[in-house]
């Protein structure tokens, strides 16, 4: 069942003047409840423009945004309320902490929320421990922490929310590799205890092929396409040519198919490459 519908949503900027452009262009799109998606698109492509519709940053021009079968902009005075149901995260989200200790930090949507002391401390020791950062963290100030663990922490202000779509926009962006991949494995592990729906924003198809149901990828203000990773990743030509790139991995096994050896099913994980190469290894020695 789709958690979020747009239909025929557009979005101009500056409609009128002559710095007019549409960013969004009639798109239709469904997104399933608990899926993990990864949205893509070059730069210009009306990624970052689409998803601040979710939650209402940005009111469509035309078309329509629907949360769990109602239209979000029905009535003005719910915004707010879509809000808390579509948490948003921002490149660089480190740089909007401001409060004393993380624990505060972490508690401050959820105290706007008006939750109860206990309700507000349930949510933050558990989401704290969802993505990665110790107890003892909890009293520090966030000033005093390194920039991989500010990041969990302004992350982990919007998880405690308990969103039911959780956007996330390069949520791995400046960060070293190490950095990179303990976040996307939190991100996964909160994505399988909570149960929710998450959309992560990326330039790399590497990050995203490790973890995502289906791959949202947008060209030219217009949906490119919506469908299964697996299914997005055949068309690897088509994604080359509208300017983005896909895993080196996936570009291997492509000339391993020129060349006469064919696995049957798209390699876009080098976890999965090396299990079909065992795979077929095990066969040669057996013959």
């Amino acid at each position: 069942m789709a958690i979020l519908k747009t239909e025929e949503l557009t979005y101009t900027y500056s409609p009128g003047t002559p710095f007019e452009k549409t960013a969004v262009d009639h798109v239709d799109l469904e997104i399933d409840e608990g899926a993990m998606i990864g949205v893509m698109g070059h730069t210009g492509s009306g990624k970052s423009t689409l998803i601040q519709h979710f939650n209402g940053l940005l009111k469509p021009t035309s078309g329509r945004v629907i949360l769990d079968g109602r239209d979000i902009w029905e009535n003005k005075k719910d915004i707010r309320s879509v809000r808390f149901q579509v948490g948003l995260v921002f490149q660089y989200p480190e740089y909007q902490i401001f409060e004393e200790t993380v624990f505060k930090d972490i508690a401050f949507g959820p105290k706007n929320m008006g939750l109860s002391d206990a309700e507000i401390k349930r949510r933050v020791t558990e989401t704290a421990h969802d993505i990665g950062l110790d107890e003892e963290l909890l009293e520090r100030s966030p000033f005093e922490l390194s920039g991989g663990q500010k990041r969990r922490v302004a992350i982990a202000g919007v998880m405690a929310m308990e969103p039911r779509v959780l956007i996330l926009d390069e949520p791995t962006a400046g960060l070293d590799p190490a950095g990179r991949d303990k976040i996307l494995e939190h991100i996964k592990a909160y994505h399988k205890r909570a149960g929710n729906t998450i959309l992560i924003v990326s330039h790399s198809m590497e990050d995203i092929a490790g973890f995502a149901d289906k791959i949202l990828v947008m060209n030219k203000a217009k949906l490119f396409c919506c469908d299964d990773t697996v299914k997005v990743f055949s068309r690897a030509d088509e994604i080359s040519r509208i300017g983005l790139d896909v895993p080196q991995i996936t570009k291997v096994f492509g000339m391993l198919k020129e060349k006469g050896l064919d696995f049957g099913k798209e390699v876009f994980t080098v976890g999965y490459a090396k299990e079909l190469l065992l795979r077929e290894l095990a066969k040669k020695e057996g013959c």
